[in-house]
């Protein structure tokens, strides 16, 4: 993964702004379905009750929070001091150590399953590719998910292209973009891509704050942040004029498994 030095600088104030808003991103952020945790077993073959989980870039504990109801054995790893502190408070006694996916602090071959939610973007696959392998013991697994917002509902599109406008981005590409051939440009892990669509319901200023917690609007003035989220509401609510948003998502899920020892 190549960058120049100034893309490089906005990388890392996007990866770190989220510790400023711990709080607001545990709070608002969407958590995952339980189809997608069946899906991870069913693929796997393996139940998550019972199985040693390395959840990365664990931020709050969404996702571990769910990995927990499954009753797995969960460490996570988190590189922000704001994020794992909120973390701590919100799942005590879960173990969360400090680290990234580029140099896992954790042990080879001491995990039957690495997770990362919404994270893996942040690291450098040539560094998380063989970190993962080392730590995956053989037969275990590495599941990569994302949200992403479902472009065929047409009010979900229309805000997208709104955000797009904002930033100068085409965001109608994102989903594409999270692909094997990105995630792990080696080939090494073999990769293989699926879908689970949900939905949630939630008030309006949720869903707002939910927008506001991304890093994009993050590292951006707060008086732009701020004229944009009005405007948005004022748009979401031509559409839910009882302030519920239905928020539809496709998780996008990349996995992989490590082979068994000859």
């Amino acid at each position: 993964m190549t960058t120049s030095g100034a893309d490089q600088v906005t990388h890392t104030a996007r990866a770190h702004s989220f510790n400023a808003v711990a709080a607001q991103y545990a709070d608002h952020r969407p958590t995952y379905p339980p189809a997608l945790f069946e899906t991870i077993e069913h693929l796997t073959g393996r139940p998550l009750a019972g199985s040693r989980v390395a959840d990365v870039g664990a931020g709050t504990g969404l996702a571990t929070a769910r990995l927990l109801e499954r009753a797995a054995r969960v460490v996570a790893v988190e590189p922000g001091e704001d994020m794992a502190a909120e973390f701590r408070r919100r799942i005590p006694g879960t173990p969360v150590v400090r680290g990234d996916g580029n140099a896992l602090p954790l042990a080879a071959g001491s995990a039957d399953l690495i997770t990362y939610a919404q994270s893996w973007h942040w690291t450098d696959p040539a560094r998380s590719v063989p970190e993962a392998i080392r730590v995956l013991r053989p037969g275990g697994s590495l599941a990569l998910w994302w949200n992403t917002s479902a472009l065929d509902v047409p009010w979900i599109a229309e805000a997208s292209a709104r955000a797009g406008e904002h930033f100068g981005r085409d965001f109608s590409r994102g989903k594409d973009e999270l692909d094997a051939s990105v995630a792990d440009p080696s080939g090494r892990l073999g990769l293989r891509r699926h879908l689970v669509r949900w939905s949630r319901r939630i008030p309006v200023d949720a869903h707002l704050a939910n927008i506001g917690s991304h890093s994009l609007f993050l590292v951006q003035d707060p008086g732009r942040t701020a004229a944009f989220l009005a405007a948005e509401r004022r748009h979401v609510l031509e559409v839910f004029p009882d302030g519920i948003v239905e928020e539809t998502y496709d998780v996008v899920l990349l996995l992989a498994s490590v082979p068994q020892a000859a």
